[in-house]
């Protein structure tokens, strides 16, 4: 009970920020059309200052530990052939099913998972965290978006997706960030000291600005459905997804993690005790977010 409460107590300034946004963006005190905005300066601002920050204090063994490349990377692939074969057994189509298992698959580690866990766990936290990352960037993300176009008359159509996921890729900031910042702690560079202040101002805003814009996204959702402008999500088609997304993918993690890692238990109890508060916390978002 103690571990529990002292996650609780760790976890609350993190939903309550998410409120923040929602309420911000529900009550119109922030403009809906300010969302992009909002993500817009997260994904390619600050953000990448704070993969930045944690690339360069984070031993590289950390970075590139060969478990979790196995690890997650098993996990993920798995995951990402149960849910497409599950859904085209349901005659949905390869470009919908392919986005649904990247749905199922890619965690919100930028936004939520890198401070929440280091917040929970420590600063050892953020090289795997960071790690898996890039793993579902350049690995994940590529293989889901090739296989979305498999519906092409050829392979080719295969084939261009892939190439298309793999430019945008290279043009993602967040993993040249984590490289940069490697590079810099490995090859032990000075960086000025007015540069290293101005990305630590934008890394420092990362978080809060990332779970306020959460909240707001979850708002301008619920504010669309209810006028109209959105269908309204049918059970069917969300639940399953969730559920790989919320159960399987964390146990088929820890599963392997436990087996080929070799993690403590004392790492596996915390892990679970987190995300079983996650679930808890996550369980009245969805009700907000699907009452209208």
């Amino acid at each position: 009970m103690a571990a529990v409460l002292k996650i609780l107590t760790t976890t609350f300034p993190f939903f309550a920020l998410v409120l923040c946004g929602y309420l911000a963006a529900r009550r119109r005190m922030l403009p809906l059309e300010a969302v992009p905005g909002l993500n817009g300066f997260v994904l390619f601002f600050a953000l990448p200052c704070m993969l930045y920050r944690f690339g360069v204090n984070t031993p590289i063994a950390q970075l590139l530990d060969l478990g979790v490349l196995i690890t997650w990377s098993t996990a993920a692939l798995a995951l990402v052939s149960l849910t497409v074969a599950f859904s085209r057994r349901r005659g949905i189509g390869w470009n919908d099913a392919a986005f649904g298992a990247l749905v199922a698959v890619f965690p919100n580690s930028g936004f939520m998972g890198v401070p929440l866990l280091v917040a929970l766990l420590g600063p050892a936290a953020a090289g795997p965290v960071i790690f898996t990352m890039v793993i579902d960037m350049v690995v994940t993300t590529s293989v889901c978006i090739a296989l979305s176009r498999w519906d092409s008359a050829d392979a080719q159509g295969a084939g261009r997706a892939l190439r298309q996921a793999l430019r945008g890729v290279l043009s993602n900031p967040m993993p040249w960030a984590i490289l940069l910042g490697a590079l810099v702690s490995v090859w032990g560079l000075a960086v000025p000291a007015p540069l290293t202040q101005t990305i630590g101002l934008l890394a420092d805003a990362a978080s809060p600005v990332a779970l306020f814009t959460i909240g707001a996204v979850l708002a301008r959702a619920q504010l669309r459905g209810a006028a109209g402008h959105a269908p309204a999500p049918d059970l069917g088609d969300y639940l399953p997804l969730s559920l790989a997304k919320l159960v399987l993918h964390p146990l088929l993690v820890w599963g392997l993690g436990s087996v080929l890692v070799d993690l403590p238990i004392q790492f596996n109890l915390a892990t679970l005790h987190c995300y079983l508060v996650c679930c808890a916390w996550f369980v009245p978002w969805l009700h907000l977010l699907l009452r209208d």
